[in-house]
């Protein structure tokens, strides 16, 4: 019984994929879950993680006036998305994919 517990758990396939704008990462990930339906293959998500806000103050003048700063912000939207049992032609149509630019996708084996 444990073994086939961990077969199951083998036989995942975890896409992780960033982008830091909303709108494109929600179109690729549109795309790739589109991409591994038409295979046949099982889906679950794309589950949302929380966006990563990185905050940076820089000082406007190099030398006087120390506290007038300017202030940046960087998000990186994050969304996960696992495919059971993946079969060969799934994993091909996947790098066969065309992703936009500023999308990263990360495939784990899980």
């Amino acid at each position: 019984m444990a073994k086939r517990d961990e077969q199951n758990q083998r036989e995942k396939l975890r896409l992780r994929i960033k982008s830091y704008d909303a709108k494109l990462i929600d179109n690729s990930v549109r795309q790739i879950v589109e991409a591994i339906k038409r295979q046949g293959g099982d889906v679950v998500g794309p589950i949302p993680l929380p966006t990563e806000f990185r905050k940076y103050s820089v000082n406007r003048s190099t030398f006087v006036h120390k506290k007038s700063v300017d202030q940046y912000e960087l998000r990186v939207h994050k969304r996960l998305v696992d495919i059971m049992n993946p079969q060969q032609k799934i994993i091909e149509s996947l790098t066969d994919l065309n992703l936009p630019a500023g999308v990263d996708v990360e495939i784990k084996m899980g």
